[in-house]
């Protein structure tokens, strides 16, 4: 009886498992900053690249999953994220601030942020976004995202990049990097 009883609390247990384990299906730790610039050619090639009248010169933008870089470099101290197979989302960040121009160390006012997961690298890149809205970002580059992103992405995400986005214009300020494990 003793073993029986053993034996049906250990499979209750077992069994149960998946009802009350976190169904977070992929997490993010910091983040990286735009550099919205990824190349600079010359043609004619030349160290250093001097511009004259027969140089062309060639400026690719960082370009990411689709996605138009903002127009000034931004950095991020921190960025933690929760992706849930379902879709809901849970994204902290801070520290997200303008990292070059005469606004370095600041935020514009009324700037607003929203996160993309993609979970393919290749086109069309399996974007899922929270609300095209956003949140507000404080003065100090702090904002915390709580919403579901639609639609809702496929999991398992073959190959997950978060990006954290103006609700002005769409163009991507930094990413997150998936955490160890996930």
């Amino acid at each position: 009886m003793k073993k029986a009883l053993a034996c049906t609390m250990f499979l209750g247990v077992v069994f149960s498992l998946p009802a009350t384990a976190d169904d977070t299906g992929l997490k993010f730790k910091r983040g990286i900053g735009v550099i919205p610039v990824s190349s600079v050619t010359c043609v004619p090639s030349a160290t250093p690249c001097v511009i004259g009248p027969n140089v062309t010169v060639t400026v690719n933008q960082n370009v990411v999953r689709g996605q138009q870089p903002a127009g000034q470099i931004w950095v991020i101290d921190e960025l933690d994220a929760q992706v849930s197979a379902t879709g809901n989302i849970t994204v902290r960040g801070e520290g997200l601030v303008l990292g070059g121009g005469n606004g370095a160390g600041g935020v514009p006012a009324g700037l607003s942020v929203y996160a993309t997961l993609s979970c393919l690298p290749t086109s069309p890149f399996g974007l899922s976004s929270t609300s095209f809205a956003g949140v507000p970002v404080s003065p100090n580059g702090n904002f915390q995202i709580n919403g579901k992103l639609s639609p809702t992405p496929t999991f398992p995400c073959a190959s997950p990049l978060l990006l954290i986005q103006s609700a002005a214009n769409a163009h991507w300020f930094a990413f997150g990097i998936v955490s160890s494990g996930h």
